[in-house]
Formats: structure tokens, sequence, C-alpha cells
């Protein structure tokens, strides 16, 4: 290979995006939910049976809380969140997580643009449904069901 097409190949590589990232789509979000563990907590019972959830079942928000220092949180019903927002609402609601434990914020806030555009079409797509999650409680408030305690952190 001569020169010239070699460097002409060089910046073709380099002009080339560094993600393997696709367009955004309803299809992609689904996936990246999977991955991301999204289920895990939104949807009631996945972490039991992920392999047998029907996507209808998903992302409807849960009664188990999660209790530490914090109080105990309810992993919201996303499917009543979502469809209410613009895509750019959804994306400055993501950049700006800020949302109490066990939720990982950092995950939505460094999520590229285009899967946080793929998440929202897929949850839009699947459609309202279901019930709000329970409201977080203060702490020292009992839950009324079931919860996971987390402990407190150790003392420094």
């Amino acid at each position: 290979m001569r020169k010239p097409h070699r460097l002409l190949l060089l910046a073709t590589l380099l002009a080339l995006p560094l993600s393997s990232q696709a367009d955004p789509s309803p299809e992609r979000g689904r996936y990246l939910l999977q991955i991301a563990g999204c289920n895990d907590c939104h949807t009631a019972g996945y972490l039991l049976a992920p392999d047998k959830t029907p996507d209808q079942a998903w992302l409807l928000g849960d009664t188990l809380g999660w209790s530490g220092p914090w109080g105990t949180t309810y992993a919201s019903n996303l499917r009543l969140i979502l469809p209410r927002l613009s895509e750019e609402q959804w994306l400055q609601l993501a950049r700006q997580a800020a949302y109490r434990p066990p939720m990982p914020n950092h995950a939505l806030r460094i999520m590229e643009e285009d899967d946080l555009r793929s998440i929202h079409r897929f949850v839009v797509q699947l459609g309202a449904a279901g019930q709000p999650a329970p409201a977080a409680l203060a702490p020292g408030q009992t839950p009324a069901g079931p919860a996971v305690l987390f402990p407190a952190p150790p003392a420094p």
C-alpha cells in the first residue's frame, strides 16, 4: 500500500466514533435496561426470575423498601415517569440524578446521550402502567412492608 493510501486509511479510522454506539432505538433501550440492572430494583420479582419476567411487567416500581441511614426508599415506577417527559427533559433529569441509595446515580449521569434516549424510547413504547411506588420514609420511620436493611457505614 502506498503511503498516501495509508494516511487516508489512518485518517478515516481516526474519524470513526470511539464507541460502538448505535442510533437511539427502543431495542437498544431494552438491552441497556437489562445490562444496567434497572429491572433489579424497578421491577418487582425480577431478581428471582429475570428470564421469566415479561417486558410488560418491567419498570413498574416495587413495594420492597431499601432501608439505611438515609431512611427507606422504594424503586419508582418508571413507566409513570418517563412517558410524561420529553427526551430532552429525561436527559436533563438523568444528568442531574441525585436520588437516595441504593440508586446508582453515577451510572445515569455518565451514560451516553444516545443510550439515555434509547432507554426513554423503550419505556415510552412500553406505555404508562401501574401505580406509583410508596413514598420514601425518613430515617427512624419503620416501613410497613418488607425492606432490605443496609448497615450503617463504619465510624471513621
